[in-house]
């Protein structure tokens, strides 16, 4: 039996409402959206249409603002990128994962852009003045984590994107582990959010999105077919259609509308009150055991998720033993090297998420297989499972 606890990385299972509609998509929405007047590609072009609506009401922004990709990092590449194609300064956290740091880091490497790394403390106003004392008068955008996707801790986006909107600067919000988990809204002064769609909101792996409020204009980076001005040989410069280059992931659009919808049914605060009592129930458990670190402080606020560690057993091999238990959950740097550079986790962490069909039972089971490891490795017997 396998039990997912990774479900920062992608959530399994899904709800069989999202299951249903991908079948549904793939036996009757085969139509290329936005390309022919014909039955199937009108009836195509309508669903997606109906996905953007959708999305645009949970998040509160236009439909025509709601941009499909084929995951957060892509969206944060052409975020990041067409913003800052004619050069300037950016601030990142230093929370953020590679998809955010990379693309920054190139950048500055190429010497196109100039980049600064803002430190995030537990105390939120001490992060505030970390993002606000290294704006410059040139400083064009700046990107933040809503959320950490190693250990979870909130980021005071609101505050954050307050400063930008004082300064005109652009703020770049990850969303990937926050969104579906906690309330985000564009309203919240987020002028473009990244996102997964297979993550918090359910859909299927290989779907993204970029939400833009139009404030910023966002040069494409990838140029193609888009279904509009096909008789031009240049980019339509209006959304979504300058960011939405070839044929749409139509089965993955319908997922993400499928995912939002029965988010909405259960309730959001219901889906984070219950994946967090689960990660309380682990970490109260594994706060009996001396040898565990856990990656979480009083002072600040965080999704569902727990990073930890067992003092002298490297996080890979406590993993690879819990998956021989059918427990799944994921060791190492988590894509995230800023993070584990500024928490000082120089061989990564483990990884424990929940979702909101996990089960409060078997996390208290995996705290104590936890325990049982720690004992076995640092006496070196063999694990016995009654």
């Amino acid at each position: 039996m396998i039990i997912n606890f990774d479900n920062a990385a992608t959530t399994f299972p899904k709800p069989e409402t999202v299951r249903k509609t991908a079948v549904n998509a793939i036996e009757n929405l085969g139509g290329n959206a936005g390309r022919g007047g014909h039955a199937l590609a009108m009836r195509t072009s309508e669903a997606v249409f109906s996905a953007r609506q959708t999305i645009a009401d949970f998040f509160g922004a236009e439909p025509e603002n709601v941009v499909f990709t084929m995951n957060c990092t892509q969206a944060i590449n052409m975020a990041i990128q067409g913003i800052m194609s004619g050069g300037g300064h950016m601030i990142i956290s230093g929370m953020e994962h590679n998809s955010s740091a990379r693309p920054a880091s190139e950048l500055a490497r190429n010497k196109k852009i100039t980049l600064s790394v803002a430190q995030v403390y537990p105390d939120d106003r001490r992060t505030v003045e970390s993002f606000r004392s290294l704006i410059h008068k040139d400083t064009k955008a700046i990107v933040c984590t809503l959320a950490s996707n190693v250990t979870g801790q909130i980021l005071p986006y609101r505050e954050i994107a307050h400063i930008c909107r004082e300064k005109n600067i652009c703020f770049i919000a990850d969303g990937a582990q926050a969104c579906g988990i906690i309330d985000i809204n564009m309203n919240d002064g987020i002028n473009i959010l990244c996102t997964a769609g297979h993550k918090g909101l359910y859909g299927i792996t290989g779907t993204g999105l970029l939400i833009s409020d139009g404030k910023y204009k966002i040069k494409p980076i990838i140029q193609g077919g888009t279904g509009s001005a096909s008789s031009s040989l240049y980019q339509p410069d209006f959304l979504p259609d300058s960011l939405e280059s070839g044929t749409l992931n139509v089965t993955g659009a319908m997922t993400i509308k499928a995912g939002i919808e029965f988010i909405r049914k259960t309730g959001i605060e219901k889906i984070f009150a219950h994946e967090e009592r689960i990660c309380r129930t682990f970490i109260n458990l594994l706060r009996k055991n001396k040898d565990i670190i856990i990656y979480r402080n009083p002072e600040s606020s965080y999704v569902p998720i727990v990073s930890f560690n067992v003092k002298g057993i490297m996080p890979e091999k406590v993993a690879e033993i819990l998956a021989e238990y059918g427990y799944c959950l994921r060791a190492g740097y988590h894509c995230s090297a800023l993070a584990h550079t500024q928490l000082g986790t120089e061989n990564g962490t483990i990884r424990f998420a929940p979702s909101v069909f996990s089960r409060e039972s078997d996390a208290i089971k995996l705290a104590e297989l936890v325990r049982i490891v720690t004992v076995s490795e640092k006496s070196h017997k063999t694990i016995e499972i009654i």
